[in-house]
């Protein structure tokens, strides 16, 4: 597809032309674009807000792809930072190193399994890696081995070593903080805190009472790092090399990620490679609750469990998401997820009617509905190429659904016409992610796929996970699937 693609880069803050010149996609359409993703840390369940994010960056991928690009994606776990290991020892009692990784290991697992049967009720699809930090260990001692050497780390008092951020000139670029905002010499060992703590960060840390811990000379003798375990910036620095190279295409994340964490990527990312460590970056705005910052004293903090334990559709929650431009804050409510269920409806019930109407039509008709289907097709990938602007993508969707439904009901549609727009609603799907393609055909049904998805609902009640259970038989019954609990077992039929 010849349209040229914009993003708007936060680096650089310009829309500048995607994929970068210097990418090697660029130059051989058969080289994918690389595009790391910042996962979720597996301390608790995923949150609407990481949702937003999430499906972002899956729509950014997706895009990529309708638009004629191969893309390589990889999504990290942190499954070792301040918060999970809060979580599997929140009294910090003392445990053997082994025995504390273990504890470590079983409180993230079950977050983890939860993340993945969230990602797929969304329809976001999985990415080629998901990298664990915990199995990433070597690479990380490596990368801050690099970084001793080349004098950006220091050991501090308290044994654990940090990135000296005053022999990085560049650091305040990507989040726009002034040299004057850097407290030249501080240290901060947190792995998260706020802008104004620009000071020199923890790359490893040395051993506490109740952390995991792992010995660096195993995997380099000659490393100066003491037992401990690493920081949470060394991760994604450390994953996103091993898996895309030491310089990406495409990094994104929440614009929460710009500082500290993004911010101290590049510094310890460029510190150790001496090149560039992303070509173009991308950021997501914030997601406010009824127009309020999201949190739970306020009582308006949900995951997409809760969401989906109230009955709603999650293929709604992703057109919900999806709908306001990525750079946008977004005002979850609701009442807009309503709308969104409406909206979704609306483009199933026109599938149903093509496929219904396909069964009368005359052989052919008038051939406006070519012109129809080309210009939405012109006015979605023109809408998606400018930055992203799925609103305007489907603006141009429904705008086509409307001008058709009007010559269905004059009976000016033939049955090559119904084709080519159900062809085109399907290929805009593809980017929009709403599995219109799943939709039921007439009396034709994707079986292997309902199957699949009653399979998952056993498992989840056998888990005794029935919000999960509930969330599969609204997504089916959202497609026109009827499923009942018989004592022969589990039966489906397609809605009269």
């Amino acid at each position: 597809m010849a349209t040229t693609l914009k993003l708007y880069d936060t680096y650089s803050r310009q829309l500048l032309e995607f994929p970068p010149a210097d990418s090697a996609a660029r130059e051989n359409p058969e080289s994918p674009v690389t595009y790391y993703t910042c996962g979720p840390t597996v301390y608790n369940y995923a949150h609407i807000g990481n949702f937003r994010a999430y499906i972002f960056e899956d729509q950014v991928v997706r895009t990529l792809e309708y638009l004629g690009w191969k893309v390589r994606q990889v999504m990290n776990l942190t499954d070792v930072d301040d918060k999970t290991i809060l979580g599997a020892n929140p009294t910090r009692e003392e445990v053997p190193a082994d025995e504390m990784r273990r504890r470590l290991g079983d409180y993230t697992a079950p977050y983890i399994a939860a993340f993945f049967e969230d990602i797929d009720a969304l329809n976001i699809r999985r990415a080629a890696v998901y990298p664990r930090a915990t199995e990433h260990i070597p690479e990380m001692v490596h990368l801050i081995g690099a970084l001793v050497a080349n004098g950006y780390a220091y050991e501090g008092d308290d044994g654990s070593w940090y990135f000296a951020i005053k022999k990085f000139p560049r650091y305040g670029l990507l989040s726009g903080i002034e040299p004057g905002d850097v407290r030249v010499g501080a240290r901060i060992s947190a792995d998260e805190y706020e802008k104004e703590d620009a000071r020199d960060f923890a790359l490893w840390k040395k051993a506490r009472p109740g952390e995991p811990t792992w010995d660096p000379k195993e995997y380099d003798p000659a490393s100066p790092l003491p037992v401990g375990r690493p920081g949470w910036h060394i991760e994604c620095s450390a994953m996103s090399q091993k898996h895309l190279g030491e310089t990406l295409d495409l990094h994104s994340g929440g614009h929460d990620n710009i500082f500290p964490h993004h911010e101290n990527e590049i510094a310890q990312s460029e510190g150790a490679t001496g090149k560039k460590f992303v070509r173009h970056w991308l950021h997501c705005g914030y997601l406010v609750v009824d127009g309020e910052k999201m949190s739970k004293s306020r009582g308006n903090y949900h995951t997409l469990r809760d969401v989906l334990s109230r009955g709603h559709n999650p293929l709604a929650v992703r057109l919900l998401l999806a709908s306001t431009h990525y750079r946008k804050p977004l005002n979850f409510t609701f009442e807009g997820l309503a709308g969104a269920e409406t909206n979704l409806k609306q483009l199933q019930a026109f599938l149903r009617r093509l496929d219904r109407e396909a069964e009368t039509a005359p052989e052919n008709a008038s051939g406006e509905v070519e012109s129809l289907v080309k210009k939405a097709a012109a006015g979605f990938a023109a809408a998606l190429s400018d930055d992203l602007n799925v609103s305007a993508a489907l603006a141009a969707v429904y705008e086509m659904l409307g001008a058709l439904n009007r010559m269905l009901d004059e009976g000016a549609v033939g049955r090559d016409g119904i084709t080519s727009a159900r062809e085109a609603l399907l290929g805009f799907d593809t980017v929009l992610g709403l599995r219109l393609g799943r939709e039921t055909k007439g009396n034709i049904v994707d079986a292997a796929f309902v199957e699949a998805k009653l399979a998952e609902r056993a498992a989840a009640k056998g888990a005794g996970d029935f919000v999960r259970a509930d969330a599969i038989r609204d997504e089916l019954a959202a497609m026109g699937v009827v499923v009942e609990d018989t004592p022969q077992g589990t039966k489906w039929h397609l809605a009269h």
